[in-house]
């Protein structure tokens, strides 16, 4: 099966946890910071959650999961621990076209979390679609040693001449010639900082 990789905007799109344990924890954060509008459903809430739930974060119902919860849901994550819930949650979901992923089990997802590096508006995901996440953690931290801190910088300006650029009557070609230049200066700013950093690092 191919995956089709995409960054999907979520911001004030309603989304399901069904859990609020350690498993779902991670995942309602990440929705969070995504701007989605997040509902959970669990009988059991962790500090964590209920924290997100007192300051108005989430709506959260201490209840188990029930189908009428996916009505008008762009997507939901089965995220408990009791394998016969998140099935019944992801059937419920393909019955409606909801997007599912229903944790640690690759065959009840629609869609996986892949390991992603931030750096600012820069962001570098890596998938192995559910087979072996180990494996991606591990290619994570190998990217984040590769592309540092000063990426987020790096790409806020470039951000900010491209947004200069697009305002002038410039002729399309010129200007991604310019853009493409800025990136090959990019390159040799970056080489020359990991060279400083091995310098420092030898020393």
């Amino acid at each position: 099966m191919s995956l089709f990789p995409m960054f999907m905007k979520l911001d004030g799109r309603d989304s399901l946890v069904v859990g609020a344990g350690a498993i779902a924890e991670p995942k309602i954060r990440s929705l969070l910071e995504a701007g989605a509008h997040v509902k959970v459903v669990a009988p059991v809430i962790n500090e964590a959650v209920a924290a997100w739930s007192r300051s108005g974060e989430i709506d959260c119902e201490l209840r188990m999961f029930a189908p009428r919860d996916l009505k008008g849901m762009f997507l939901v994550v089965a995220a408990t621990n009791r394998a016969e819930v998140n099935k019944a949650v992801f059937q419920e979901a393909q019955r409606r076209g909801v997007l599912c992923n229903a944790v640690d089990d690759p065959s009840r997802c629609d869609f996986y979390y892949p390991a992603v590096v931030h750096r600012g508006d820069l962001q570098i995901a890596i998938s192995t679609g559910g087979q072996s996440p180990a494996l991606a953690q591990r290619l994570r931290r190998e990217l984040e040693y590769q592309f540092g801190p000063e990426y987020a910088g790096w790409v806020r300006e470039l951000g900010k001449v491209r947004e200069f650029l697009f305002e002038q009557n410039l002729d399309p070609e010129h200007r991604r010639r310019v853009l493409h230049e800025l990136v090959k200066k990019l390159d040799l700013e970056r080489a020359e900082h990991r060279t400083a950093q091995e310098a420092v690092h030898e020393r």
